[in-house]
């Protein structure tokens, strides 16, 4: 069985940071695609970021792009989301998503997600 479990949320001001982890189990793919996403209150669930284990290569949402690296630790299957100078904007539901080879890794068609992790930030 698939699990995704989102750490890390949190309230916050704006400026601060916050690292969100996220660690995966059940899953075997010879290759696949970590990918973060958010949902603000009452708007649609969008991309932040993408990484791919095999290589690591990073795809950012122009909107975080620079302030949010994304990084992973192969050995304890976990990925990272470094979020730095976070603005009000950014606060949102922050989930974490599994995406099986050949998708494309800004849209929403991921195979498995986590339960998400809230992140308020305060202007």
């Amino acid at each position: 069985q698939v699990q995704l479990v989102e750490s890390g949320g949190g309230l916050v001001q704006a400026g601060d940071s916050l690292r969100l982890s996220c660690v995966a189990s059940g899953f075997t793919f010879s290759d696949y695609t970590m990918g973060w996403f958010r949902q603000a209150p009452g708007k649609e669930r969008e991309f932040v970021a993408a990484i791919r284990w095999s290589g690591g290569r990073t795809t950012y949402a122009d909107s975080v792009k620079g302030r949010f690296p994304s990084s992973r630790d192969a050995a304890k299957n976990m990925v990272f989301l470094q979020m730095n100078s976070l603005k009000a904007e950014d606060t949102a539901v922050y989930y974490c998503a599994v995406q099986k080879p050949l998708g494309v890794v800004t849209s929403l068609r991921y195979d498995y997600w986590g339960q998400g992790t809230q992140v308020t930030v305060s202007s």
